[in-house]
């Protein structure tokens, strides 16, 4: 009885999906007062994009959607690099933005118990946002918008969320072919080996090269991890926002780090290296890699090629290898299934809210969203076989903001969608370089789907109560990390293993130790997500 009472409940649940989904947007009545919403944007300090905050594209929105309906939408940046301080700053003067929004968990999760974020019913969003939130059904995404049994967010799609493409290393395949690589390493030992080599060679002094620690992912250890991981250990350490400082993971990845800067692969001076100067490095010719996220007109890539004409590039692979001598493996963290989580400011009105969502489902509507991510035909873009093509050089009136518009409609997608994943690999990139990486990164991406199919992805553990340890103790642990970061990469090798059991401790004390045990206590009673199936087995 019971499954066939779920039988006959999904399969209500589905006809009422499909019902919805396939209805036109509400026909939303404008309000009568004009009521006025503010939206964040991220300012990424980047050199020839448009004013975040005024700009062909914010008017085209309050001209076709909010004068139709009597809405004011205002934009506020939000500086990239320091996220929590801009919106405490605006909290503070009573002046947070109608929409708050962030990729990371842990940053929402602290605005929720900071008081900065509306509760609000799903049914009531449901009815506003039919579109939106019925894909949150289809994705299974409903059960990360509650914190305490409470609704506190709205979830934006993140599609191919496990084998992500967007960001790409690009590293100097003339190097390795000058040292007698025909390939880029694929593990640790060759990556060091590599790197020896190219010094030794005098090709570059600290070819490695290295940036300061700054902002949250800081020193990712998901490839020096023991497999199969235990779920428990997981979900205490597995967080990337707060260090893991003393999980043996990350004793494993800092000790490769202190033999690099003791070897002086590294860059002696990364601790004051930005990572708009590591850049830099790259395109001067002092760095064998720079990473970075792709788009039809990356400006960095033609100044690179400028200073270096007769240089050779290539995309660092996806690692299917593990390593025995460094301990090193294919695992790698995956996205998390949401793209921009979406919270509401508790200051907002209910006619706020409501213009807030009617916001959300007018982009996710396809005849909206498409012009706000590719422009205008025959200028931003053209049509080439059918599907959409970014005209990369353009710089006209209508030229779109940071990785086309992304950071705008980020709120309901984290990426452009037109054809198979080779179409958007290729529309997401330059195609007037010396070089087309479009068959590589096609490639790349094939080999992520083998290693994410034989189970080696690892997506963090995240929790349906709040864990107040973490927006206590994050800020000050952050500072402490690099701080004690940089000592122990800088230390004599022989003085490593008893410096970071200090520091461990010393971590603990500072409270970690209280982070770990609350993540711990979650885990046990069952108010966290579970790992996917992992395996120790070679990929192939």
């Amino acid at each position: 009885m019971k499954k066939l009472f779920a039988l006959v409940l999904a399969a209500i649940m589905m006809l009422s999906m499909v019902s919805v989904a396939s209805a036109e947007t509400p026909a939303w009545e404008p309000f009568a007062e004009n009521v006025s919403i503010t939206i964040p944007v991220y300012d990424r300090g980047q050199a020839g994009v448009p004013n975040v905050e005024d700009n062909y594209w914010t008017k085209w929105i309050q001209e076709n959607f909010g004068d139709k309906y009597n809405i004011t939408v205002n934009y506020v940046a939000i500086p990239r690099t320091d996220v929590m301080t801009k919106y405490s700053m605006l909290a503070a003067a009573e002046d947070l933005p109608t929409v708050l929004m962030e990729y990371d968990y842990p940053k929402v999760t602290q605005w929720a118990a900071d008081g900065y974020l509306a509760t609000f019913s799903m049914d009531d969003f449901a009815a506003v946002a039919p579109t939106y939130y019925n894909r949150m059904v289809e994705n299974n995404q409903l059960t990360y918008t509650q914190i305490n049994g409470e609704t506190y967010f709205a979830a934006a799609l993140r599609p191919y969320y496990d084998t992500t493409y967007t960001f790409q290393n690009f590293v100097r395949m003339d190097w390795l072919e000058q040292i007698g690589y025909d390939h880029v390493p694929l593990t640790t030992s060759e990556y060091n080996d590599a790197m020896q080599k190219i010094k030794d060679a005098g090709i570059a002094e600290h070819p490695a090269g290295g940036v300061m620690i700054s902002g949250v992912g800081a020193d990712q250890n998901y490839a020096w991890r023991t497999w199969p991981l235990d779920e428990k250990e997981w979900a205490m350490y597995g967080d990337y926002n707060i260090p893991s400082l003393g999980w043996e993971p990350n004793r494993k990845f800092l000790k490769n780090e202190n033999d690099k800067y003791n070897k002086g692969l590294l860059n002696p001076e990364y601790y004051l290296t930005t990572n708009e100067d590591e850049k830099t490095n790259f395109i001067n010719g002092e760095t064998y890699s720079y990473g970075a996220y792709i788009s039809a007109s990356m400006d960095w890539l033609n100044a690179f090629y400028e200073a270096n004409p007769d240089a050779k590039l290539a995309i660092a692979p996806v690692s299917t290898a593990i390593d025995e001598t460094y301990g090193t493996n294919p695992g790698y963290r995956t996205d998390n299934p949401f793209g921009m989580m979406v919270g509401f400011s508790a200051k907002a009105t209910e006619d706020q809210l409501k213009a807030a969502w009617m916001y959300m489902e007018w982009l996710t509507q396809p005849e909206n969203l498409f012009p706000f991510q590719w422009g205008i035909e025959g200028e931003t873009f053209n049509y080439v076989d059918g599907l959409p093509v970014t005209v990369s050089d353009y710089e006209g009136e209508h030229k779109l903001g940071f990785s086309n518009n992304k950071d705008y409609w980020c709120i309901t997608i984290e990426a452009r969608q037109a054809g198979t994943i080779e179409d958007l690999i290729s529309n997401n990139l330059p195609h007037d370089l010396p070089q087309d990486f479009t068959e590589d990164i096609v490639a790349w991406y094939g080999e992520k789907v083998k290693v994410r199919d034989a189970g080696w992805a690892i997506a963090n553990a995240l929790f349906s109560v709040s864990i107040d340890a973490e927006v206590e103790y994050q800020t000050t642990l952050v500072e402490k990390y690099k701080e004690y970061r940089d000592k122990l990469t800088m230390c004599k090798p022989e003085e490593f293993d008893a410096l970071y059991d200090q520091f461990a401790q010393e971590y603990l004390d500072a409270g970690y130790q209280e982070v770990i045990d609350e993540r711990a206590v979650a885990w046990e009673a069952g108010n966290s997500t579970h790992m996917l199936n992992q395996t120790a087995e070679p990929i192939k």
